[in-house]
């Protein structure tokens, strides 16, 4: 490669090297190291006022058995994670939560959950959780992203590929337009394929794998996951689904195995109940 083409390349990572290091904080469970340069107040304001207006826009289900299932579980999710803060000195990390556990009306099979504890789940994935168990292992999964932090996470990369991007154009300034180009389209490809997909796919097998624990913890058998997993496999296995590089989730095969591998570490937090 040229000396000029490494010196631009050496000022790109070692822009995101200096993010990382001023910038990181630990995953609850996992301690794994990530970037974070959004403030949480930040993100729990812009996320009470985005959940606020969507029950406003959309309706709230009327099946009093299944939205009463919905709370009941989170509810029990809710105490594990406030159980966990307390027994590792994290509850400064749940400051200003507002818990909210509401079922919409959709036919979507989706469910999520927003910084500061706001979930919903839509009437779509019920057949596919069945039972209590089976929110468990949704309400489990949704929960770990938020306290994860991986909505600030996605926001801080995406922050730091534009960051990259401005000094990788400033850094090619006196190079023609056409080596400009070609350079920018292959650091916004390498961005998104090697970077924030995998990124993606990292918070969703993070997410299980903390969900897991969290279901035990709040008295959920977490072998259930297995099987919720599967029966989502099948509910989706009528649409055609991207390559595992190309998505923002793990394959269902590949999550499933990562699933198994990690039932004996949830295991002896169900074990403790």
């Amino acid at each position: 490669m040229p000396q000029g083409r490494v010196r631009i390349a050496w000022g790109v990572l070692s822009f995101f090297a200096v993010l990382f290091v001023v910038s990181c904080s630990s995953v609850a469970l996992t301690g794994r190291k990530q970037l974070n340069l959004v403030a949480d107040d930040a993100m729990l304001s812009t996320s009470t006022q985005q959940y606020e207006q969507f029950l406003k826009e959309n309706k709230l289900s009327t099946d009093a058995d299944q939205t009463a299932r919905i709370k009941r579980v989170g509810a029990k999710i809710q105490g594990a994670v406030e159980e966990y803060a307390r027994k590792n000195n994290r509850t400064d990390e749940l400051k200003g939560y507002a818990w909210e556990f509401n079922l919409v009306e959709s036919k979507e099979v989706n469910a999520w959950c927003m910084p500061g504890g706001k979930v919903v789940f839509y009437t779509g994935i019920m057949p596919v959780c069945q039972d209590d168990d089976g929110v468990a292992v949704v309400m489990g999964h949704e929960v770990a992203h938020a306290v994860g932090k991986h909505g600030a996470e996605r926001m801080s990369q995406n922050l730091a590929v534009q960051g990259g991007g401005a000094a990788l154009q400033a850094a090619l300034a006196t190079k023609p337009a056409q080596t400009q180009q070609l350079w920018m389209s292959a650091f916004g490809a390498g961005a998104q394929y090697g970077l924030l997909m995998p990124f993606e796919r990292g918070q969703e097998s993070e997410a299980d794998h903390i969900g897991l624990i969290f279901m035990a913890m709040a008295g959920y058998d977490p072998n259930h996951a297995v099987a919720f997993w599967q029966r989502m496999s099948k509910a989706s296995a009528s649409g055609e689904k991207p390559p595992e590089f190309m998505s923002t989730h793990p394959s269902d095969e590949n999550r499933i195995k990562k699933i198994q591998k990690e039932l004996p570490e949830a295991e002896k937090y169900y074990a403790k109940k």
